[in-house]
């Protein structure tokens, strides 16, 4: 009885102790890291408002991770105007695609305000940058006109990039 014991606490501690070292190794090789990571999704924004001319007359430049299904947001605020847009990357066989969804507010002169609301889905390639107008096409007319640019590609293991945190509505929640 006390060799069975004895044998068994010998195989029991050079288990233990294979795991623990296991689990102190914090390099992964690109074969075994986490699922999510291989499939992140670097998406560099940048949003534009043209003037006269279609110059530049404010821009901001964004970079968010995200991982397929998962919605990144860019939030724009002006004098008269707050603009909302989520965007969610797919990656199917068929083709990738970019979901954009867009909610503005419009401040009125009378005091009114104006709600608009948009979908699209756009077909995608990586390193492609997509053309994105919240207030439609026609906005070419609209002076000043907002214009976003979106580049999406495969996360490779950039240190500066943190993960985006998931979108929240308008009012915090």
């Amino acid at each position: 009885m006390k060799r069975s014991f004895f044998i068994f606490s010998i195989f029991y501690f050079i288990f233990a102790s294979i795991q623990v070292n296991a689990q102190d190794s914090g390099q992964l090789t690109s074969s075994q890291e986490p699922p999510r990571r291989r499939q992140a999704l670097v998406l560099d924004i940048e949003s534009r408002v043209l003037g006269e001319e279609q110059k530049v007359v404010w821009s901001e430049s964004n970079r968010k991770v995200s991982i397929p299904g998962i919605p990144v947001g860019v939030q724009l605020e002006g004098s008269n105007i707050v603009l909302v847009v989520q965007f969610t990357p797919y990656i199917r066989r068929e083709g990738n695609v970019l979901v954009a969804q867009g909610q503005i507010w419009i401040a009125d002169s009378d005091k009114s305000v104006t709600y608009y609301t948009s979908i699209q889905t756009i077909p995608m390639e990586f390193g492609e940058p997509i053309l994105f107008y919240p207030l439609g096409s026609s906005q070419q007319y609209l002076n000043p006109s907002i214009e976003i640019v979106i580049k999406v590609n495969q996360y490779n293991g950039e240190p500066r990039v943190r993960p985006e945190a998931p979108a929240r509505t308008r009012d915090g929640r």
